[in-house]
């Protein structure tokens, strides 16, 4: 069993190399991971090309959800965007809070960091920002945003209890999370589990939806809801890298679920007395340099 830094190693040199794929070859893989099937296009994603806000130099087809269109956005909310990539869905979050509230981008893998600064310099937005840091750390204030979204991330953090107590930490009383992700129903074959590639593609690192579920209603959140749900079929092509044709089959025929779902639910408190946020009170706490692009 790899540790849990050796796990993220693994997917911040995956994903440093999926950035610099096509969407097309993301799509049509396991969350851009895995080799792309010559049987199904769009495994996992949704498709956002219809959605207000979409950038699609942004899109780089890796979401496995469209949890900004539950996540009820208001205008002047904050909002944080974990696993933010290129900075799509921070983009059509941005549209939904207007210039009068706050996107925060947070992802850990350098490039994505990147690519998405450059992509709200280039839309103009002065009120996105992108930080690189860690999910299960995240690298803001206490009680801050109003509104968290994530689209097909946790599954890829090995210790995905620290990421829920990390939610509980940056929302203000009241606020509320929509999170995209990957579940299981039943066990998946040791050779997927183990495989750094299928963990790296959303897969091997997914847990069971019930336990899932348990972790956010055990941190206190309230009013937990599946928004979604959409199982996910991985085509035969890929099955093949890892399994026997005898396994493939035994895997298709067995009760094993792979499900996409995204979740909502609330952090305890009333909403109608949460203080708005300045802007400048947003960075308070963080040391702001060319590398966190806070300024």
């Amino acid at each position: 069993m790899k540790k849990e830094q050796e796990l993220k190693d693994i997917v911040k040199e995956r994903y440093t190399q999926i950035a610099e794929q096509g969407k097309a070859e993301n799509a049509a893989s396991c969350c851009g991971a895995t080799t792309p099937s010559n049987k199904i296009y769009n495994i996992m994603m949704d498709d956002y090309s219809e959605t207000d806000g979409y950038n699609e130099t942004a899109d780089l087809g890796l979401g496995c959800g469209l949890p900004t269109e539950f996540a009820k956005i208001k205008i002047g909310d904050t909002v944080i965007d974990l696993g933010s990539g290129a900075g799509n869905d921070c983009f059509v979050a941005r549209h939904e809070t207007g210039a009068e509230g706050k996107v925060i981008g947070i992802d850990f893998t350098p490039i994505m960091i990147e690519k998405a600064r450059t992509n709200a310099e280039k839309l103009g937005y002065n009120n996105v920002e992108f930080r690189e840091g860690d999910i299960d750390a995240m690298p803001v204030s206490d009680a801050i945003a109003d509104v968290i979204v994530s689209n097909c991330v946790l599954n890829l953090v090995p210790n995905k209890q620290k990421v829920i107590e990390e939610i509980h930490r940056v929302l203000k009383p009241g606020g509320h999370f929509s999170i995209s992700d990957i579940v299981l129903v039943g066990n998946l074959p040791d050779a997927l589990k183990e495989d750094a590639e299928m963990y790296a593609g959303c897969v091997a690192g997914a847990i069971q939806k019930s336990e899932y579920l348990q972790l956010i209603t055990d941190r206190g959140f309230q009013n937990v809801t599946i928004q979604k749900e959409k199982p996910i079929t991985i085509p035969d092509d890929i099955l093949s890298k890892y399994l026997s044709v005898d396994e493939i089959s035994a895997f298709n025929k067995d009760a094993t679920g792979i499900f996409s779902i995204t979740v909502y639910a609330e952090k305890e408190g009333d909403a109608s007395e949460k203080p708005k946020i300045k802007l400048s009170e947003i960075s308070e706490g963080l040391t702001c340099s060319p590398d966190t692009g806070c300024c």
